[in-house]
């Protein structure tokens, strides 16, 4: 019995069942850890040991979610609001056709690609955008599920595809981990692999617009922290000095490739700037914390569910499990490759951190089947990416859920878990698996 399958199974299970993320994670791990053998005492000291690893993450949300809320109140988000509004149009009139949703299905999908790519600032503009957008969805009876899958797909197909900002650094690993295993590629040759998986996303995603979720739903017009019934005003120097503060962080970001140094710089140029009173500082930037605290915990959780999960030996054992149940079937060995993957990924939560795992074993296994250099390549990428979206412990998930439930109407699990592995997951396990034995 492999003690990864126990984890994640547990894991998954309690997610659905609405127990907490933190708790089904930990609870997780305690499963995985005793079946692997560590004991009580060995799982809690793996498990202590890894939640370190998830605190930089935590806090470079946290500061991330306070830069945001300052950022809010100075009056940038609701420029752009405003700007969507205007094209809407005004309640009762043109917001009931379908322009003004597709208008906002856009721009959404836009700033999501735009976040790991052009603006490698990922799920840090999701608290900042969102919210204040949540009143016109509601108008519109925008599905949510739809606004989750949409943000999802654009946080995990640029980096799948494209090689520049996150993408170049997934694709590095990628070329470096398959290297490193005896198969020599070039970077470059990863791109045409992950264009396959790319588009079982494209496939999921339009999928979710055209049938899934094209339905309107009815949402409650609650009260959101800091917002008012209409669009806050603001000063042409504040959103001047916010622009700036967001070009600060983002340098800051990319110098020090540290989002907590970036963040922190935002927030000093609003403090010098005055886009943000000394006095409102404190409340505001707790409020920003307190937001993003939900993913700061899971990604702790995560940490120490992933360090367990390492520790029992049992990641390279259901690897070697599914090689040796392959025998010299070329079918089922790339299905049984990409749902190893599916699995590790869903478990740790981490596209980056599944590819160096499974690299050491896929590689010689798919050269061993007669796999091509590229059909090699393909495995590895797709089970890689597989579970990115989906996993309660993805960032890729869990930014998501942030800004669409702030008003306390958009369940993680459910609403944006659920949706986003089945749309998601299901066409690229597909796709790459059909890529893999044609190329």
């Amino acid at each position: 019995m492999n003690a990864v399958v126990i984890a994640v199974v547990v894991m998954l299970l309690l997610s659905l069942l609405r127990v907490n993320v933190v708790f089904s994670l930990i609870a997780g791990a305690l499963a995985g850890g005793i079946i692997g053998g560590l004991g009580i005492e060995g799982t809690i000291g793996a498990f202590t040991d890894g939640v370190g690893g998830g605190a930089n993450v935590a806090l470079s949300y946290a500061m991330l979610g306070g830069f945001a809320v300052a950022i809010s109140s100075t009056g940038l988000p609701n420029v752009l609001v405003e700007f969507i509004l205007k094209r809407v149009g005004t309640k009762g009139e043109s917001r009931s056709k379908k322009l003004p949703r597709a208008l906002i299905i856009l721009f959404v999908l836009l700033m999501a690609c735009f976040s790991q790519n052009l603006i490698p600032i990922h799920i840090a503009f999701i608290p900042l955008l969102i919210p204040p957008l949540l009143k016109v969805m509601n108008e519109l009876k925008i599905d949510r599920r739809l606004i989750a899958s949409v943000l999802t797909f654009g946080l995990v197909t640029p980096y799948m595809l494209l090689p520049v900002g996150f993408g170049q650094i997934f694709q590095g690993i990628i070329a470096d981990n398959i290297t490193q295993s005896g198969l020599t590629v070039s970077i470059d040759d990863i791109p045409k692999a992950m264009l396959f998986p790319s588009l079982g996303m494209l496939c999921g995603l339009l999928i979710a617009v055209f049938f899934s979720y094209r339905k309107p739903r009815t949402y409650d017009d609650a009260v959101i922290a800091g917002e008012t019934e209409e669009v806050q005003g603001y000063s042409a120097s504040g959103v001047i000095v916010s622009i700036i503060a967001l070009i600060g962080a983002l340098a800051a970001q990319l110098w020090t490739d540290s989002m907590v140094f970036g963040a922190l710089i935002g927030i000093i140029i609003l403090y010098i700037g005055r886009a943000m009173k000394w006095n409102e500082a404190d409340e505001l930037l707790t409020a920003g914390m307190r937001m993003m605290a939900f993913i700061g915990f899971v990604m702790i959780a995560a940490a120490g569910f992933a360090s367990v999960m390492r520790e029992t030996g049992h990641v390279e054992h259901l690897v070697e499990q599914a090689a040796s149940l392959i025998g010299g079937n070329q079918v089922l060995g790339a299905f049984l490759m990409l749902v190893v993957g599916l699995l590790v990924t869903m478990g740790i939560g981490s596209s980056f951190s599944t590819v160096p795992i499974i690299a050491t074993i896929f590689v010689p296994l798919a050269l061993e089947l007669g796999f091509s250099p590229m059909a090699t390549v393909i495995l590895v990428g797709t089970a890689g990416a597989l579970g990115d979206a989906g996993s309660p412990a993805s960032d890729s998930t869990l930014g998501p859920t942030a800004g669409l439930n702030v008003d306390g109407q958009h369940n993680h699990i459910w609403d944006t878990c659920v949706p986003t592995f089945l749309h998601y997951n299901l066409p690229v396990i597909i796709f790459g698996w059909i890529a893999a034995l044609l190329v």
